[in-house]
C-alpha cells in the first residue's frame, strides 16, 4: 500500500511493538506528528509531551529502563535534536534501548546552514550504537527495523534516525515485515573455557561474587543468586547492578567502590577470587587500577568483548550473555562449602556496619521510604550525594528497580527518566530523589507529570548546596566553596504548586512521616517533599581519587 514517511514511521513503530512516544514537537518534524494526530485519535499511540526534549529523552530513557522495552523519543530538527544528545549519551553509557527519531531540513537543504539545520547523525556518531540518516523513503521502514534491532541486539544501547523533511512527506510502497539484515553473532565461551573457570572457582578459599547491570540487561538474576548459593560466596554490586541480588539476604554485602561499604571493599581485597558479571570496572568501582585485588585472581564474564582487559586485566575472560554462561559454569561445577570465608565476612559486617546518622538526614528519608513502601517502590534517582544514599540505604529485591544515571553522571536526569518508569508501570509507585541542585535543572517536567496525572513522589534532598561538590572541596579543597552555595531563597514548594504539583516540606522526622503519608495516597498528582537537610551532610564510605580500596575511610577515620 501506498503511505507517505510519516505514516511509514507510525507503521514501523507499531510493528515494533511500541505504544508510547515520548516528544516534542517542531516544524521539521511536523509531518510525522500529523500522522502521529491520526493515530493517537485511534488509540494506537500514548504521545507523552514533554517540556523540553531532553527530558523527552530521559522520560524513554526511564521508560527503557523500567520495562525492558526499547523506549522512544521524537524532537525536530536543529535545537530539538541536539537537546536529546545529553540523554542518548546518558543512555548510551548505561547500555538502554532507547530510538531517538528526529527530522531534519529537506534533502535539498542539507549542508547549506539551513534554518534550524545540525549534522544530528554525525553529532551522535560517539554516543550511540548506529546513527542513520535517511535521505529516501524507500530506505525507510527498514532503517528503523534495523534501528530497534541494533537497540536491543548484544549489548543494548541508544540508536538516531534523522529524516529529513521531503522524506516524511514522500509516497512509497510499504509492506509490513520485519528486519532481516543482522550479521550479529553472539559470542560464547569454549569449553575449554568453561573448564578453566570451573577449575579457578573450585579451587577459591575465598570467592567474591560482583554483580553488574549486565546482569539485569541479561535477564539472570535468577542464576546470579542460584550461582551465589552454589559456590559459597558473598557478593557486592555496582549502583547499575542493584536489585540483581536482594539487598536484605546475608550473602549481600553492599556497592564496591568509592562509595562502596567497607565489608565489600575490604573483602574484596581478602579474597582470592573476583567474579565479575557484567561490569566494566569504572574508575568508581576499582579505584586505582594499577593496584586493584593484586592478590587475587579474577574471572570477568561480559556480553562485550571490548570491555574485556579494557580497565583491569583479568585471568579468565568468559564473553557471551551472563545468563548462559552461568548455566553453563552451574552445570559444571561441584557445589562449593566456605564457611570460614563466610563467617569471616560476617564478622567484618558486624565491625562495619552500615550507619545511621542522627537527626533528620537522607539516609533516614531513604530507609523511611524503604519502610514504608516495604521495598516495591521504582526509585529514580539524580546525581550527587542523594543517588549514593538512595543506593546505599534502600534494599532493593529486584532488578531495574533502581533507575539512575551511572555511566555520565547527569544531573537533572531523575524527574524526566520517574516520568517514563511511571508511563510504562503504571501500577508500581515510583519516587524520584533528586538534590536541590538537580531539581534546578528539570523541575520544568513537573508540569509533564502534573498534565499526565502521574502521582510521582519527588523528593528533594534540600541542603541548599551542590552536596557532592562541596563534600569534595571540604575534604580536597581546603573547604573553598566556590560556586556551590545555593543560597538565593528559592521556594520549591511554591514553585512546584505553580507547576500544578501538591507540595509540602519536612524539616524534621515527624513532619516527614506524616507528609509522606498523604504523599503515598495521592493517587493523581505529583507530589513533591521538600527534605531540608544539614549541608554538610556527607556521603560515607568513601574511597579517595587515585586511592586503593584498602584505603576506605568514613567519619570514623576523620577524627
Amino acid at each position: 500500500m501506498q503511505l507517505n514517511g510519516s505514516q511509514i514511521v507510525m507503521e514501523c513503530l507499531l510493528e515494533q511493538g511500541v505504544d508510547t512516544i515520548f516528544g516534542y514537537p517542531g516544524g521539521a518534524i511536523l509531518n510525522i506528528y500529523d500522522a502521529l494526530y491520526e493515530y493517537e485519535k485511534q488509540g494506537k499511540f500514548k504521545h507523552v509531551l514533554t517540556s523540553h526534549e531532553q527530558g523527552a529523552a530521559h522520560a524513554a530513557d526511564g521508560y527503557a529502563r523500567a520495562t525492558g522495552k526499547t523506549g522512544v523519543c521524537f524532537a525536530t530538527s536543529g535545537p530539538g535534536a541536539t537537546n536529546l544528545v545529553t540523554g542518548i549519551a546518558t543512555a548510551y553509557m548505561d547500555s538502554v534501548p532507547l530510538v531517538a527519531i528526529t527530522a531534519n531540513v529537506a534533502t535539498s537543504l542539507i549542508g547549506k546552514d539551513t534554518f534550524q539545520e545540525i549534522d544530528i547523525a554525525g553529532v551522535c556518531i560517539p554516543i550511540t550504537k548506529y546513527s542513520f540518516l535517511v535521505e529516501d523513503v524507500n530506505n525507510l521502514a527498514d532503517t528503523i527495523r534495523k534501528a530497534f534491532r541494533i537497540a536491543q541486539e548484544g549489548r543494548k544501547g541508544p540508536v538516531l534516525v534523522d529524516i529529513t523533511k521531503d522524506v516524511t512527506g514522500a509516497f512509497a510502497e510499504f509492506e509490513a515485515g520485519e528486519d532481516r539484515t543482522s550479521h550479529y553473532e553472539e559470542p560464547s565461551p569454549t569449553d575449554d573455557e568453561i573448564d578453566e573457570a570451573v577449575r579457578m572457582i573450585e579451587n577459591a578459599k575465598k570467592p567474591y561474587l560482583f554483580v553488574g547491570g549486565g546482569c539485569a540487561l541479561s535477564d539472570c538474576a535468577g542464576e546470579v543468586r542460584e550461582f551465589a548459593k552454589k559456590i559459597d560466596a558473598p557478593v557486592c554490586d555496582t549502583l547499575m547492578g542493584k536489585g540483581v541480588y536482594p539487598g536484605d539476604d546475608e550473602r549481600y554485602t553492599g556497592m564496591l567502590g568509592m562509595h562502596g561499604t567497607k565489608v565489600s571493599n575490604f573483602g574484596a581485597i581478602n579474597c582470592d577470587l573476583f567474579i565479575a558479571v557484567g561490569t566494566r570496572f569504572s574508575d568508581r568501582v576499582t579505584g586505582n587500577t594499577e593496584k586493584f585485588l593484586k592478590n587475587a585472581k579474577i574471572i570477568h564474564i561480559d556480553l562485550d568483548a571490548a570491555e574485556i582487559n579494557k580497565n583491569i586485566l583479568v585471568d579468565r575472560p568468559l564473553t557471551g550473555d551472563a545468563k548462559k554462561i552461568l548455566t553453563r559454569l552451574m552445570d559444571n561445577l561441584n557445589r562449593q562449602d566456605h564457611p570460614e570465608w563466610m563467617a569471616q565476612i560476617k564478622d567484618m559486617k558486624e565491625k562495619f556496619p552500615v550507619k545511621m546518622p542522627n537527626g533528620f538526614s537522607c539516609p533516614w528519608i531513604i530507609r523511611r521510604l524503604w519502610e514504608e513502601t516495604k521495598g516495591d517502590s521504582i526509585m529514580v534517582t539524580d546525581v550527587g550525594q542523594h543517588q549514593m544514599w538512595t543506593a546505599q540505604y534502600y534494599k532493593y529485591k529486584e532488578p531495574h528497580q533502581l533507575i539512575s544515571s551511572g555511566g555520565l553522571g547527569t544531573m537533572g536526569y531523575g524527574l524526566g527518566a520517574a516520568i517514563g518508569a511511571k508511563t510504562g508501570c503504571p501500577d508500581r509507585r515510583v519516587i524520584n530523589v533528586t538534590g536541590d541542585g538537580c531539581f534546578r535543572m528539570n523541575m520544568n517536567e513537573l508540569v509533564t507529570a502534573a498534565r499526565n496525572n502521574l502521582p510521582i513522589i519527588e523528593v528533594i534532598i534540600n541542603n541548599h548546596v551542590l552536596g557532592m561538590v562541596r563534600q569534595w572541596q571540604t575534604l580536597y579543597y581546603g573547604k573553598r566553596y566556590s560556586s556551590t552555595v545555593l543560597d538565593d531563597g528559592m521556594d520549591y514548594c511554591k514553585v512546584a504548586e505553580a507547576m500544578g504539583a501538591k507540595a509540602a516540606r519536612a524539616t524534621g522526622r515527624e513532619e516527614f512521616d506524616k507528609i509522606l503519608k498523604e504523599a503515598l495516597e495521592s493517587t493523581d498528582t505529583p507530589f513533591v517533599i521538600d527534605c531540608v537537610i544539614d549541608s554538610d551532610e556527607k556521603v560515607w564510605p568513601m574511597v579517595s581519587p587515585g586511592a586503593t580500596l584498602a584505603e576506605t575511610f568514613d567519619e570514623d577515620d576523620t577524627v
